[in-house]
């Protein structure tokens, strides 16, 4: 089994710091219980005449000693050994996942069956099948997660407190009428409100981004912003999170939706995942700016 060296790479940081932070002596007791002991410190400057190297660096040396051989493979079935993630399996099947995602390249696979581990040889890989189940596991995990939202907290204007809360309260009773259009339409306009307020109220921070939209050298006033550049720029600026930012596509086109041509040319019709996604994303946003409220100044 011979690793590549982003797969060596891979397999250095899990045994150095990744499964646990391994000290020099504990990364050669990890080695020891399937290659040979060594010696650390003085012992070690007495053996080889030299001081023990970086613990990178002696990962490295040993990894690249024992590839290619069928001590590779115990390596890597001594790190993932399930006794030592009782508390936490979960864990060590991600851990497996991610090494995976670079030992596929090598065309080995690594399985956990039940408290075992087994290095299996494939025949071939598809990135863009994996990159797609990823995505839609990250869906599911993003619908599921319930988010707690209070918009007392947020600095709104107080007068856009009552209109926020009556149309959240809307677009609920939208989703539970099955009017997923409607969701998807209040859903991005209140989006785009919340934004706008937070904008007028911070615009230093807003304007200053490199990303800010601009129209002969110069920034565009707020009314002018679509939601597509808000997001862009709040992002830019750490107001939302990652996972906000990446599950917003539909909800950043929602006004293309407002007329009947329009929606008949792009053909769209909403349908219950992306109306719980763009449901999802508003109170993910407002969760990230309550959050996230001491990057700006109000």
């Amino acid at each position: 089994m011979l690793l590549s060296p982003k797969t060596l790479e891979k397999l250095r940081d899990l045994i150095n710091e990744i499964t646990e932070y391994r000290s020099g002596p504990k990364i050669i007791d990890f080695f020891a219980t399937f290659d040979y002991e060594d010696v650390y410190g003085n012992d070690y400057l007495r053996k080889y005449g030299q001081g023990f190297p970086s613990r990178w660096l002696y990962t490295d040396q040993r990894l690249s000693q024992i590839n290619n051989t069928p001590k590779i493979i115990t390596c890597i079935q001594n790190l993932f050994t399930p006794i030592n993630y009782m508390e936490n399996l979960k864990r060590l099947d991600e851990l497996i996942a991610d090494f995976n995602k670079y030992l596929q390249f090598d065309k080995y696979r690594v399985i956990r069956a039940n408290t075992e581990i087994i290095v299996k040889q494939i025949n071939s890989i598809n990135i863009d099948d994996q990159i797609q189940e990823s995505t839609q596991d990250l869906g599911r995990d993003f619908i599921k997660y319930e988010f707690k939202i209070d918009l007392a907290t947020i600095n709104l204007t107080p007068t856009l407190v009552p209109v926020i809360e009556s149309r959240m309260s809307e677009i609920e009773k939208a989703f539970k009428g099955e009017a997923f259009l409607s969701v998807v339409l209040l859903a991005g306009s209140t989006l785009e409100g919340l934004f706008l307020n937070l904008a007028s109220q911070n615009p230093q921070i807003f304007n200053t981004s490199p990303i800010s939209p601009k129209k002969d050298g110069s920034v565009k006033k707020f009314d002018q912003w679509t939601l597509n550049n808000f997001i862009e720029v709040a992002h830019d600026i750490g107001i939302i999170e990652k996972d906000t930012y990446r599950f917003s596509k539909e909800l950043r086109d929602f006004r293309n939706y407002i007329h009947p041509f329009q929606q008949m040319t792009e053909k769209f019709t909403p349908r219950e995942q992306t109306a719980k996604i763009c449901l999802q994303v508003l109170k993910s946003a407002i969760s990230d700016i309550n959050n996230n409220k001491n990057k700006i100044k109000t």
